[in-house]
């Protein structure tokens, strides 16, 4: 199969779709690979690096997409690349599609086959495409959080892990999954005070079982919500609906009682966010403050620390990459059942149900 790596345009985007590791796989099983030329230079990996591992290097996004059968990328496709996509050709990336109309709409219009990282689910129920991002981004909230509780950036100007004779600042993090759990970590080893919010028992189990004592469990619900934001500092939204919208867990009107230079970080942005008031911000200009509450719902978070990413995401993705490029796409899907879970399009039909929910189409639109 030719597979094509183009370089991400999305603003501040440092990710690159595959390192020369997986492009030397690829090779190896006598499959032709064209990168952009300097796709990979923000993750640290440069063309020269491309070319030892057995790539292509080709001048332009418009080449890669033209000659190739699986585009193989990071984030979904922003405008400029709608109508590089052939019908028939192979998507393999981020889509989000719950969280927008126009990129779906575009996609079934050009009719590839878009297969969704996200959306990849094996027996156990989790979601190993979405996981190192999710780990990287749950870390990445307590590092900016942190940051932006600083008074200098209008936050509340307070140290998360305090200091001898001063209380550390309070957490709290909205669902216990990968984002969550990776925040919560974060947050105790830099000492502050964390409180947990999820609606599965089992999670909060393990969370009460692995964290030290000053990470606390509580089962959540909008008057635990409304209880906690009053005195927290820092409020981290992991809430994910696998391959759906998030839900609002707080809602416009729950900022006024939030303490002035209160900090959200909503990771949960790619899915629409879970707080009313999350719109995609960019890593050029990551905050927006409402009602004296600090917003912080940059849409590609890992993209700030690229080659920690980068190496991560290959590390699941080449796998099923290589099953795309080995068997096709159809074959390789009925032997996977956690492949065909990431089929989202398939030639201009929504194949994943949550889409058209998300929306609320009866019919996908052709």
């Amino acid at each position: 199969m030719i597979v094509g790596i183009p370089k991400e345009i999305k603003n501040n985007e440092s990710r690159v779709g595959m390192t020369p590791a997986g492009v030397f796989e690829l090779v190896k099983n006598n499959h032709k690979v064209y990168v952009q030329s300097d796709a990979g230079e923000g993750s640290g990996f440069y063309n020269q690096d491309y070319q030892k591992a057995g790539a292509v290097i080709l001048d332009t996004i418009g080449q890669v997409y033209a000659i190739s059968e699986m585009i193989v990328k990071v984030k979904e496709p922003i405008e400029e690349e709608y109508n590089l996509i052939q019908k028939g050709q192979i998507v393999f990336t981020y889509f989000h599609f719950a969280s927008s109309e126009a990129l779906t709409k575009a996609m079934i219009k050009q009719k590839g086959i878009c297969i969704a990282y996200e959306t990849v689910e094996d027996e156990e129920g989790t979601l190993p495409l979405l996981t190192p991002m999710s780990e990287v981004a749950g870390r990445m909230a307590i590092q900016q959080g942190a940051r932006y509780l600083e008074k200098p950036v209008k936050g509340r100007g307070v140290l998360l892990g305090g200091v001898p004779g001063v209380a550390p600042g309070r957490v709290l993090v909205l669902g216990a999954g990968v984002v969550g759990i990776q925040a919560a970590k974060m947050a105790a080893g830099l000492g502050a005070h964390v409180t947990v919010l999820d609606i599965n028992m089992k999670r909060l189990r393990y969370v009460n079982d692995v964290m030290p004592p000053h990470v606390v469990t509580e089962f959540s619900n909008e008057f635990n919500i409304r209880k906690h934001i009053k005195n927290h500092d820092l409020i981290i939204g992991g809430v994910l609906l696998k391959g759906a919208k998030a839900p609002n867990l707080i809602t416009r009107d729950m900022l006024k009682e939030m303490r002035p230079g209160t900090v959200i970080v909503d990771v949960a942005v790619d899915q629409g966010g879970c707080v009313e008031t999350t719109r995609p911000t960019t890593h050029e200009d990551p905050i927006y403050i409402i009602d004296d509450v600090v917003h912080y719902s940059v849409a590609n978070m890992p993209g700030a620390v690229p080659c920690t990413s980068t190496i991560a995401l290959t590390n699941v993705t080449l796998p099923y990459a290589l099953k795309l490029a080995n068997l096709g796409w159809e074959a390789a899907c009925e032997k996977d059942a956690s492949l065909k879970k990431g089929l989202n399009i398939v030639e201009g039909e929504i194949v994943y149900q949550e889409i058209k929910e998300a929306f609320g189409w009866e019919e996908a639109i052709v």
